[in-house]
């Protein structure tokens, strides 16, 4: 988990960009950036990052900065570091940076509530013409010229700043089309005979040659406007929760420690701990930090970062990671690694870089618009030009111009994405799935390989008796009855699931007379005038029990499994054996085959030993040359990128911080919403059922979608170039141009609510 390798006298640097609408707007500031010396760049349009490394001794980050300033957009660099105890110090994302997102946010809802507010009053009056009471055009002119003026602004300076660098998207059109259409209906209003009281609009197909100053088109700029805001307000929100990541996997740590000083037990913030401090971790509380145990014993649980299903025993000696849980008794923890060195801050810089390293999604309508805006400018030039050499007049030739730039108004492209996307989330909610955007889409489609998390994944996640093998002479619910008791006044993860499971069986525990905590294992007592142990083999050997050949085959068999045996002895006589193990979930093996189904390999992963993995693996049906176990949190990482070298398109399952990084890195990360945020937020889809059959649901339910979105495109497309001929030749009027961009909006909007329908398998 070391940083990037670079050269000597080379140095790399990750600016914050702003001021990007599309995927196009990237590539141009990629492109000034590696057209300097020593520079190679990549700008990743989804996280608004360019990573770029440079020759420190021709350039610097402020050189770069000033590049990227000329190119029209903003660049920030890095925030100063956080102080050295810190954790994660060097995965911090700014809340600067955070500030200024939300402050974004808001003021593209701000500019679409008052353009949704305005809008709609002026294309009522429009279209429906009995609503035109005297002077309503001047009400429309009221109307519409904030949502145009103001609300539009951002579409107007994304194309000034296009134009000023000989560059045109879809910006350009949407700015150049609004602007026409409403600076006509300026000029007819206060040159032409539109603004004449008792004016009504007339709807007609056709344009009048020599005809024209009579009508507005604040309808067509307004709607537009309007159209064109909420789709980039939706693709906006979906970008903003895309860097939550990093924060959530720093607030797993612990906020404050118990440091010893001069004897004396101190609550400092986690962040001023040093390399060396002593510190106290009671039952129940996080470890503050990497570090070595100096006294005490316990049981800690690593399951969130390391995917290990059964707490790990710890004593004096022993490392403990960071953020994992005291599940036992107190102990005295000697600081190894502090801020950006520990396990967490690591898996955090793994969950930015796999992010960083995903290739900026190629928005399919931006590809569409960067050659359809020019030929749609031109094709309006061009019309105006030849009804001019016809001699049909000036106004006659620029409201057929109008018409073209209207109808041609990507109002429909605009929307494609983000309706598809509205109404394939709303609809994956209901089935609990999550989609986080567009971009991830493509990849459901590409997909043919899934790695499946092992713990809480495929698994519960949680400890659970799963089998009691009793002595010829021993009563099952006699077993259970005294076990369960003991193991009741332990608060061991182990010992919650035997006790749990003897509640779920013979109902209320007794309380034992007496107990004991044999560290490592296990425990002793009296109930009911028994003397019971319930613990390890070794433990019964200390009290010179065996077990019997039964109980001892029972006991070699779950091991091999994979489970953990448990002996249970009282009166001096072994009684049984009890298997506990992270029990595999009811719907794990049909999620298997549905998986399966959609032509997907299934790949077990998981932190816990061979045994376990082959044996969860059997049981849900995967293949045993598909398991691959006893791997840390970097090794996942590994594994997806190896997959993907063979060139396989990889979907990972998972829900633990472990997990992170490799979904972030999959090609298609899934999250299960019973797993921590920090995995939620790395993924691309959320499984918030925790039921692994919703991966399936999601994939197809994702791959409907995309599908639904490139319809969408393909006759939103298809529809304005059928129509711009009709427009250019004068069979469409900008009255009529308006009614059919707004046909096609409605059109696209009705392909995509046909979602609502998808139901899971």
């Amino acid at each position: 988990m070391s940083g990037p390798v670079t050269a000597p006298g080379t140095a790399e640097v990750e600016l914050a960009i702003g001021g990007m609408t599309c995927a196009s707007c990237a590539a141009r500031i990629e492109k000034k950036l590696n057209r300097m010396d020593g520079v190679e760049a990549t700008v990743n349009y989804a996280t608004e990052k360019a990573k770029v490394t440079y020759r420190d001794a021709a350039v610097s980050v402020d050189d770069l900065v000033a590049t990227v300033e000329a190119t029209g957009y903003t660049a920030r660099p890095p925030a100063p570091p956080a102080p050295a105890g810190a954790p994660g110090a060097s995965a911090a994302t700014g809340g600067d940076a955070e500030e200024t997102g939300d402050h974004e946010l808001a003021e593209l809802r701000q500019r679409l509530l008052i353009a949704l507010f305005l809008s709609v009053p002026v294309v009522a009056m429009a279209m429906v013409p009995p609503l035109q009471f005297d002077n309503w055009q001047w009400l429309s002119l009221t109307l519409a010229a904030p949502v145009v003026l103001y609300a539009g602004w951002p579409f107007h300076r994304a194309a000034w700043t296009n134009l000023r660098h000989g560059a045109a998207t879809m910006d350009t059109l949407i700015s150049v089309g609004t602007a026409a259409a409403f600076l006509w209906s300026v000029w007819a209003l206060f040159f032409g005979t539109a603004g004449m009281h008792g004016m009504r609009h007339p709807f007609e197909l056709t344009i009048s040659r020599g005809d024209g100053s009579g009508n507005i088109y604040l309808e067509a700029a307004a709607g537009v406007t309007t159209f064109i805001l909420a789709g980039r307000y939706f693709e906006a929100r979906s970008k903003r929760r895309a860097g939550a990541a990093l924060r959530a996997l720093m607030e797993l740590g612990a906020k404050e420690v118990t440091v010893l000083r001069d004897g004396r037990e101190v609550r400092v913030p986690t962040a001023e701990l040093q390399v060396g401090d002593r510190f106290t971790v009671r039952p129940g509380e996080k470890i503050a930090t990497d570090g070595t145990v100096v006294e005490g014993t316990s049981a800690v649980d690593a399951s969130m970062l390391t995917g290990e299903s059964v707490p790990v025993e710890v004593a004096p000696g022993d490392t403990v990671t960071g953020a994992t849980l005291n599940a036992g008794g107190r102990l005295v923890v000697e600081a190894t690694r502090v801020g950006a060195d520990t396990q967490l801050a690591r898996m955090a810089k793994l969950v930015e870089d796999a992010q960083n390293g995903k290739a900026a999604a190629q928005r399919l309508a931006d590809r569409i618009s960067a050659v359809f805006v020019p030929v749609v400018i031109l094709l309006a030039l061009g019309t105006l030009l030849v009804w001019l050499l016809s001699g049909a007049g000036i106004t006659a030739a620029f409201t057929a111009a109008v018409a073209v730039l209207i109808i041609a108004c990507p109002c429909a492209l605009g929307l494609a994405t983000p309706t598809a996307l509205m109404v394939g989330t709303g609809r994956g909610a209901q089935l609990g799935i999550l989609i986080k955007g567009p971009e991830v889409l493509e990849n459901t489609r590409k997909a043919d390989t899934v790695v499946l998390d092992k713990t809480g994944t495929v698994t519960t996640g949680r400890m659970t008796l799963l089998a009691v093998h009793t002595a010829p002479d021993a009563d099952e619910a006699e077993v259970l009855r005294l076990a369960g008791a003991l193991e009741n006044a332990s608060e061991h993860p182990i010992a919650r699931a035997v006790a749990a499971g003897a509640a779920d069986a013979v109902g209320d525990l007794a309380v034992p007379e007496d107990f004991a905590n044999v560290p490592g294992l296990g425990v002793q007592g009296v109930v009911d005038g028994h003397a019971v142990l319930v613990g390890r083999e070794k433990l019964l050997a200390e009290w010179s029990i065996a077990l019997p050949a039964p109980l001892a085959a029972a006991k070699d068999a779950a091991e091999a499994a994979g489970r953990t045996a448990i002996a249970v002895a009282w009166d001096g006589e072994a009684r049984a054996v009890l298997e506990v193990a992270d029990a595999v979930k009811d719907t794990s093996a049909e999620a298997i085959r549905r998986l399966r189904a959609l032509g997907l390999t299934p790949v077990l992963l998981t932190g816990d030993n061979e045994a376990v993995a082959r044996a969860v693996a059997a049981e849900v049906g995967i293949e045993p040359e598909h398991v691959i176990a006893e791997v840390m949190p970097e090794d996942k990482v590994d594994v997806v990128k190896r997959l993907q070298a063979e060139g396989r398109s990889v979907a990972m399952v998972g829900d633990g911080v472990n997990d992170a990084a490799a979904l972030a890195q999959a090609d298609l990360g899934l999250a299960m919403g019973t797993g921590t945020d920090a995995a939620i937020e790395a993924g691309d889809l959320t499984l918030v059922r925790g039921d692994l059959r919703a991966a399936a649901d999601a994939i197809r339910l994702s791959r409907r979608t995309l599908a639904t979105i490139k319809g969408n495109l393909f006759w939103a497309f298809a529809y304005n170039v059928a129509a711009l001929p009709l427009a250019a030749l004068g069979f469409l009027n900008p009255m009529i141009a308006g009614a059919a961009m707004a046909f096609s909006s409605v059109f696209v909007v009705g392909n995509s609510l046909r979602l609502r329908r998808f139901k899971g398998a």
